[in-house]
């Protein structure tokens, strides 16, 4: 299997609840409480080592708060190369109701200061240089305090300048300058595609059409979720609509960590691009069922499979997808 990175720039502690309905201004009792190290970059780390790949997990951590991390990355066979900055990660809330809806409190994270970047950038760079560097690189999550749009760039381009193929899941200002160092692939929902896009997406064809006009920016693979509406991929080698199986969902918070892992798996064992994308949709199905990352292991895995509708959008003859 392969090596990967999974860098997580502002991770946090995950407190999540389970209950039948949140009311505002009153007591409510869950009737399940989940506390786990988190992070979108520690979420795809996770389902990539639980499909056997070579992880290492890297990003801040503060180092008043950092137990939970260690032992988690221990227990989920990941290795820890997070650089330590003063102060406490942040916790996050996530109150997912039986309907589906989720309801995120999230905090700010840790001041970053410009020194603190600098170890960073120093700790990949010799990663990326050593005899063994990763097949890939994912950067995943939101900017801490203290990261400047410009800072975060200047990781993108390092991390781009070594030639590993770079995958970014963020949003808003920072998916844009993601997007503008042209990193092999970027995912982003169908409402932060619309905000790069400055325009409305209602449909599968103005989605499309954006998703063809990110690849087109400079983006190997363009991915786009849009929940139950299924996924688009675009690529060199021409587009793809993936449907999900039908499912119950009670908490989608891992939904697009678990997809972005799916992919990258795919892509890195060489598998045909419709593969690829069935996999990673019926297990990105799977994770909304349950608090946490998506897995293979489930008894109905090889159903959901089956249930994936996949299909060209194009007429393009392809070859297979690489990285």
């Amino acid at each position: 299997m392969a090596r990967v990175l999974c860098i997580t720039l502002n991770p946090a502690l995950d407190l999540a609840f389970s209950l039948d309905q949140l009311t505002l201004g009153a007591v409510n009792r869950p009737h399940r409480a989940q506390l786990e190290a988190a992070g979108k970059g520690v979420n795809v780390a996770r389902v990539l080592a639980g499909l056997g790949h070579e992880v290492t997990v890297s990003g801040f951590l503060g180092a008043a708060n950092d137990a939970p991390f260690a032992l988690a990355f221990q227990n989920a066979a990941l290795r820890d190369d997070f650089v330590r900055v003063a102060g406490e990660t942040r916790i996050n809330a996530k109150l997912a109701e039986h309907s589906g809806r989720v309801t995120d409190i999230n905090g700010p994270g840790m001041p970053i200061a410009p020194a603190d970047l600098e170890r960073l950038m120093a700790r990949l760079a010799a990663l990326l240089q050593s005899a063994t560097p990763p097949h890939a690189v994912v950067v995943a999550g939101s900017l801490p305090p203290g990261l400047s749009l410009e800072g975060f760039r200047a990781l993108l381009r390092q991390l781009n300048a070594s030639g590993v193929p770079l995958w970014v899941d963020t949003s808003g200002d920072a998916l844009s300058a993601a997007i503008e160092v042209h990193p092999s692939a970027v995912k982003p929902n169908e409402h932060e595609l619309a905000e790069w896009a400055s325009t409305p997406l209602d449909g599968i064809s103005a989605r499309a059409q954006a998703a063809r006009r990110l690849h087109d920016s400079g983006v190997d693979h363009a991915l786009i979720s849009a929940g139950a509406d299924g996924v688009l991929w675009v690529n060199a080698q021409g587009m793809w609509q993936a449907k999900p199986p039908p499912v119950t969902a009670t908490n989608t918070v891992c939904a697009g960590d678990t997809f972005v892992a799916g992919m990258l798996h795919g892509l890195l064992s060489g598998h045909a691009p419709e593969h690829v994308l069935r996999f990673a949709t019926a297990l990105s199905a799977e994770a909304v069922r349950h608090v946490g990352v998506g897995t293979p292991l489930a008894d109905d895995f090889d159903s959901l499979q089956q249930q994936t509708r996949v299909r060209r959008l194009d007429d393009t003859i392809t070859e297979g997808a690489t990285l």
